[in-house]
């Protein structure tokens, strides 16, 4: 299966409307969103067209495809107009034979790291910066994936999304370029 991945929309309608796009084009299955959906946060600057309201009725017209996770920047009061569940703050999900534990980043990512064994997949947001590596820590191998942010990318990184597609992880821009790639399992 396919999966497509997105985080840290901030309440981007330009970038929700983007996403939206090459999720219906791409032929995925679901769309994982791994939180800081609609609010900007008080350390970030308003995104491209800032519209929560907007944000929520286009995501809610997909809650039968969305899988999320909570951001630090999601509060109760988000849950109460998104149609699918947002406050979990994470996810296992066992995906085309790959273990991953989705979450957004700010509890746990590949420094503070949830209970996984070797091979696992950490799949995380909340940084703004893009990753697809291989790590290991305290003699555990695994995969730290972050498709970086739709809406306020940093470190110079291009606002990007990612895709699941069976063994490979892609991180693209949107104007559908390969950012970067790594084979899961290898």
């Amino acid at each position: 299966m396919k999966y497509f991945i997105a985080s840290d929309i901030h309440g981007s309608a330009y970038y929700c409307r983007e996403v939206i796009e090459k999720f219906e084009k791409s032929g995925a299955d679901r769309l994982i969103l791994l939180g800081d959906l609609l609010y900007h946060g008080p350390r970030n600057d308003l995104p491209k067209e800032y519209a929560p309201k907007e944000v929520t009725a286009m995501l809610n017209s997909l809650k039968t495809k969305i899988w999320a996770v909570r951001g630090n920047c999601e509060a109760e009061v988000d849950q109460m107009v998104l149609e699918f569940p947002v406050m979990a703050d994470y996810a296992i999900l066992v995906l085309n034979g790959h273990t991953i534990f989705a979450t957004h980043g700010h509890l746990f990512n590949e420094e503070v790291l949830p209970p996984i064994c070797d091979g696992d997949v950490i799949l995380h947001g909340h940084t703004h910066l893009l990753k697809a590596e291989k790590l290991e820590k305290d003699g555990i191998h695994f995969y730290h994936l972050n498709p970086g942010s739709t809406s306020l990318p940093k470190g110079g990184n291009p606002n990007t999304y990612a895709m699941l597609d069976g063994d490979v992880f892609t991180i693209y821009d949107f104007d559908d370029q390969v950012v970067t790639s790594i084979e899961l399992g290898k």
